[in-house]
């Protein structure tokens, strides 16, 4: 599942061994971001954006917000 945050940077996240791993994607990269820890109950991509949106919200920008992209 990829998300946009906010418009400023992108994020993947994949289930690996049974724990999702989040990635920043980037046009020709993909990083993983090892200080991102996704909790297990959370599965559906509407949970990972609010998670996400918890976690980022200070970079929010006005009338902008975390979406699930393809």
């Amino acid at each position: 599942m990829k998300f946009d945050v906010y418009g400023r940077f992108r994020i993947e996240v994949r289930r690996e061994n049974g724990q999702w791993v989040a990635y920043r994607i980037a046009p020709g990269k993909r990083v993983r971001i090892n200080n991102l820890a996704i909790p297990e109950e959370i599965q559906t991509p509407a949970e990972i954006a609010r998670y996400l949106d918890d976690l980022y919200h200070e970079a929010a920008r006005p009338g902008r917000s975390v979406t699930v992209v393809a």
